[in-house]
This record gives structure tokens, C-alpha cells and sequence, in this order.
């Protein structure tokens, strides 16, 4: 028995990964800011969002305790509003559109093709943190189809390649 503990010392594979901390200063300011005003759940929530980029459960759990709101309650209006990421965004945000123009005119080859080349999925952000791609319906860019924006950067009459290779030569 001794000799079977002795092996698995150090060997525990299950263990979860660290926490991510955060620096609380900025979400210090939005507190004080917000300080006694009733209602202001949506408020800290934007702001929170803009200083951490996402909502981090830490942060959401540090606005609980600080302000009494119920955890349940911020949860319930950060997952209501579509405006509001629970998960950390990559450093370039990548949004394909998908709506009618686009679809017909080989939007979703060029997300399939971006997918099977880098392995990024509508809807997530790579291992690294560097891109997060995001379909969206309608860009208001139809003449160009198919667009997408890359970091606040329109791109139209995309193909797949053209595609790859404007996410490819981001820094």
C-alpha cells in the first residue's frame, strides 16, 4: 500500500487550474461611483465589462458582495442582455456576416474554410486569447457581400483565402 501512495505523490491530474486574479481598482471606481443608487445593476455591469473586458465570476462575486445585489440577479440580467460576455474575448474580434446577401454569396464556405484552416469556431476565442469570431446577421453591407469586420475594419467581397489571410496578418 505504502509503495502505491508513494507513486501517485504529486501525479494528481485533476486538479483545477489556478484562478485568474484581477486588479479590483478599476471595478473600486465603478462602485464608488454607483455607491447607494438603487437600480444600477445594468450600469456597473457595463462598466465592469469595459474595464475586464468580459464578466469574470470573481468580478461578478466581488459586485454581489459589495453591493448586496443578489448573485443570482446579476447573472440573471448578465445573461439576458445580448450585450454582456461571460467568457474572455481574443484580442481581435472577428464578426462574419451571415445575413441573406452574405449566406448566398459564400459566407458560410468562408467560416467553414476558416474553421478546417485555424481552427476557430463561430462562437469562440482561440487558445491563445488572440481572435474571437462571431457570426452576425447583417452588417448593412450588402453591396460588398460577403463582409466581415475585423477589428472595427470592414472587408468585403471576401473569399475564404482572402478571409484566412487578413486574420493571419494580424499582429
Amino acid at each position: 500500500m505504502a509503495n502505491e501512495t508513494s507513486s501517485q505523490e504529486g501525479q494528481d491530474r485533476t486538479a483545477a487550474p489556478a484562478e485568474e486574479t484581477f486588479d479590483l481598482g478599476p471595478l473600486n471606481q465603478i462602485l464608488q461611483e454607483f455607491q447607494g443608487q438603487k437600480g444600477a445593476v445594468i450600469p456597473i455591469l457595463q462598466r465592469a465589462q469595459d474595464a475586464y473586458g468580459y464578466l469574470p465570476a470573481a468580478i461578478m462575486e466581488e459586485i454581489s458582495r459589495r453591493t448586496g445585489y443578489p448573485l443570482s440577479r446579476l447573472y440573471g440580467a448578465a445573461t439576458f442582455y445580448a450585450q454582456f460576455r461571460m467568457t474572455r474575448r481574443g484580442r481581435h474580434l472577428v464578426r462574419v456576416c451571415d445575413g441573406t446577401a452574405c449566406h448566398v454569396r459564400g459566407a458560410a464556405k468562408n467560416v467553414e474554410e476558416v474553421g478546417k484552416s485555424m481552427g476557430l469556431q463561430p462562437g469562440e476565442t482561440s487558445p491563445d486569447y488572440k481572435y474571437t469570431m462571431e457570426i452576425v446577421y447583417c452588417l448593412g453591407s450588402c453591396g460588398l457581400s460577403p463582409v466581415a469586420i475585423i477589428d472595427d475594419k470592414v472587408y468585403g467581397r471576401l473569399t475564404a483565402n482572402a478571409l484566412i489571410g487578413h486574420i493571419q496578418e494580424l499582429p
